[in-house]
């Protein structure tokens, strides 16, 4: 076991919220090794790098001596997470459940270490609990404090209906807490309801309670809602290397260091080396290109991620950008900025009507990459080059 106050530092990085941190340093100085969970359920085949922000704290776990306990909700999957959601989601089927909870295994071992990594699945103690112990759960708890969770307060009322079911689901969240005996369990801020039900629950069973440490949602390409595949703002770790290399590419240089902060493996001395390079006048692209090779090697090889560089760096020599182009800065209004006007405001374009016209013609890209969307907002600050055609370039900075 290292240092507690070592330790500490290291699993408060990143962290928005730890509680309560006076539990978890008595924990630390205790000096033994503690149960860590971190539960996702299995509801697509491929998970993203929002979900790995959790993984790389278990991670940090797992180099500082713990038991990191990786579970799979089979059995919540089959309930549907009612987190942030203001519909009814729809239950996922025991099949598809158990095909997407196999890749799920498969995946986190791109991070995770196996040998130190114990996977369970909640189906294997809520099964065994039955209706009568299912019964006595929901006992523990009353509407009104179902009613305090913010997403139940808000459905119920604008008159949206909740189903009884996913009252349910904060309960059986927490028992999985019960059952494992947690010392810390990991969640995303969206979690705080159910993470502080398992601290609850354990109480109630006569345990110690869990410490909760909630990590930052990850925001996805756009900068501004969280990674979501049904928002197509993700980055998959399963991507194709250039896929994923050129997605990166894309982010704004704003949006680069929160990508550091929350996926990087490299120490904090080296991320501020970093921004001071940028400061001093270096390329923010440049320090772009090496989270990029990094977030590739993790997930496919250093050779793959070498590769990619290369066909990132000839597609985009390929264009003939200048080194002499316009430098152009805009204000960014609160509500963004469509990419007709920018490109209208920044004189690449006569008219907006031009610019939809080119972006449908496909002649207009950002940093190298196609814009498709002619109704493009542009929402986040920072700096791209900006291309129409095959001779107006402008490097523009939104602020």
């Amino acid at each position: 076991m290292t240092d507690w106050q070592h330790a500490l530092t290291e699993i408060q990085r990143g962290a928005q919220e730890i509680l309560l941190e006076e539990e978890l340093i008595a924990k630390l100085k205790e000096g033994k090794p503690l149960k860590i969970k971190a539960g996702f359920d299995p509801t697509a085949p491929d998970l993203h790098l929002g979900h790995t922000v959790l993984i790389n704290k278990l991670r940090t776990f797992q180099q500082l001596g713990h038991e990191v306990i990786f579970l799979i909700g089979d059995f919540t999957g089959m309930i549907g997470d009612p987190t942030g959601k203001n519909i009814t989601r729809k239950p996922l089927s025991r099949e598809d459940v158990l095909a997407n909870a196999e890749t799920y295994k498969e995946q986190v071992f791109k991070i995770l270490d196996p040998a130190k990594t114990t996977i369970r699945f909640n189906s294997q103690w809520m099964e065994k609990l039955g209706s009568v112990g299912m019964i006595k759960l929901a006992a523990s708890q009353t509407v009104a404090r179902m009613l305090e969770r913010d997403d139940f307060k808000k459905r119920y009322g604008s008159g949206q209906p909740i189903a009884i079911h996913e009252f349910l689901y904060p309960l059986v969240q927490g028992w999985d807490s019960v059952a494992l005996e947690a010392d810390i369990e990991l969640g995303g801020t969206d979690q705080r309801f159910n993470l502080l039900m398992g601290r609850e629950l354990q109480k109630g069973q006569g345990q110690r309670p869990q410490t909760v440490l909630m990590m930052p949602l990850l925001e996805g390409l756009d900068g501004v809602q969280k990674m979501s595949k049904s928002l197509d703002n993700y980055i998959g770790i399963t991507d194709a290397p250039n896929d994923m290399f050129g997605k990166i590419m894309s982010i704004s240089d704003e949006l680069m260091w929160r990508y550091y902060e929350l996926l990087s493996f490299r120490p904090v001395a080296d991320i501020a080396q970093f921004k001071q390079q940028i400061i001093d006048g270096a390329n923010p692209r440049d320090i772009k290109i090496i989270l990029a090779k990094e977030i590739i090697a993790r997930f496919h090889s250093a050779e793959e991620a070498e590769a990619a560089h290369h066909d990132f760096t000839q597609r985009f020599q390929k264009n003939a950008i200048p080194d002499d182009m316009p430098e152009i800065s805009l204000d960014l209004p609160a509500e963004g900025l469509a990419i007709a006007n920018l490109l209208k405001v920044a004189c690449l374009v006569s008219s907006t009507s031009d610019a939809m016209r080119m972006i449908k013609q496909g002649a207009v890209k950002i940093d190298g990459e196609k814009v498709a969307d002619s109704k493009l907002i542009l929402s986040a600050a920072g700096s791209a080059v900006y291309q129409v055609g095959k001779r107006k370039f402008a490097r523009i900075t939104l602020s």
